[in-house]
């Protein structure tokens, strides 16, 4: 019996009876990261990073049994012996080490192996048996330098023609991301307040981001905001606009397009084609098993390189980031 099994409710490990991003309410879960997709409520009893505490407590509600370990330390479930890493992919996500009689099955959850200042940087850990992400499994994916930059110049652009630059990021782990990487001195930076609630949780936890304004003269500011803020009553107070997204998606221009933005900028915390590759790679896994996004085009070309490799499907796929 393989180590992780797809069940109804998702994957189970049956040695150590726990689900690991359960898709519904269950007994027990290990949560990689407090991503709606790979988080919900209602579970009796919740694992996570210790960073990841006050994010998981706001999708499963205060009173939610929660426990925690630092990343490396060991925690004994079943007959499992189970450990988190660090997934470098937003605050407190994890990848997690399971070890059942001398097997060892990795479980990767998102993971960026790109640096990140927000978050603990992705550490590669040695496995038999990788379940991976395939979000951006493509070989048209890969990120380059220059996305901030990009990001700058427009917004210059944007205050010289006197309108307010709407900046759309996924509202949990990207905004956070340009926060701690934009130049606040060109000018002020509004985040509406789905934005401003998770980044208060980083700056709790020591982690620096740009500052923010209530109010401000719009024509000279960076707005950053939600994709769900699109075309809301919302918007109408920032008067005349140009509106971009930060997001790897971007790096399809036609999905700009059907999205009717003024600009795309390819920015991402997620591993890009190169990264999942070297991540893969670096895990010296025998059998790899991809979830989430393009895994039949990964799936493919680790059994073109010799490797055994399977698709398993999800019920969610990724959100835009």
């Amino acid at each position: 019996m393989p180590l992780v099994e797809l069940r109804e409710s998702g994957f189970f490990c049956a040695p150590g009876n726990f689900y690991i991003d359960p898709w519904e309410a269950v007994d027990r879960a290990v949560i990689t990261h407090a991503h709606s997709e790979h988080a919900c409520p209602g579970s009796k009893a919740y694992l996570t990073a210790a960073d990841g505490e006050v994010l998981l407590r706001m999708v499963a509600g205060p009173d939610a049994k929660i426990q925690t370990a630092a990343y490396g330390d060991a925690v004994t479930l079943g007959e499992v012996r189970v450990s988190l890493h660090p997934a470098g992919h937003i605050l407190g996500s994890s990848q997690v080490r399971l070890e059942h009689r001398g097997e060892v099955c990795v479980f990767s959850g998102d993971y960026n192996p790109h640096p990140d200042p927000t978050c603990t940087p992705f550490e590669p850990v040695r496995c038999h048996t990788f379940f991976t992400e395939a979000t951006f499994a493509l070989p048209i994916f890969r990120w380059q330098s220059g996305g901030i930059d990009a990001i700058h110049a427009w917004w210059r652009a944007n205050q010289e023609a006197g309108k307010a630059s709407l900046l759309f990021a996924h509202q949990l782990g990207m905004a956070q991301r340009l926060l701690a990487a934009i130049d606040a001195s060109i000018g002020p930076i509004h985040a509406h307040e789905e934005v401003e609630r998770y980044s208060a949780i980083y700056r709790q936890q020591g982690i620096a981001l740009a500052g923010t304004v209530e109010k401000s003269d719009w024509p000279r500011t960076l707005v950053l905001a939600p994709p769900a803020a699109r075309g809301s009553d919302w918007v109408k107070q920032f008067g005349q606009f140009s509106d971009a997204m930060a997001s790897g998606w971007m790096r399809i221009r036609g999905t700009r397009r059907r999205r009717s933005l003024d600009r795309g900028f390819v920015v991402s915390n997620h591993a890009d084609w190169a990264g999942l590759l070297g991540a893969i790679d670096a895990t010296g896994a025998e059998t790899v098993y991809a979830t989430h996004g393009h895994r039949g085009a990964l799936v493919r070309w680790l059994e073109e390189q010799g490797r055994r490799a399977f698709t398993v499907d999800s019920r969610f796929e990724e959100a835009q980031s």
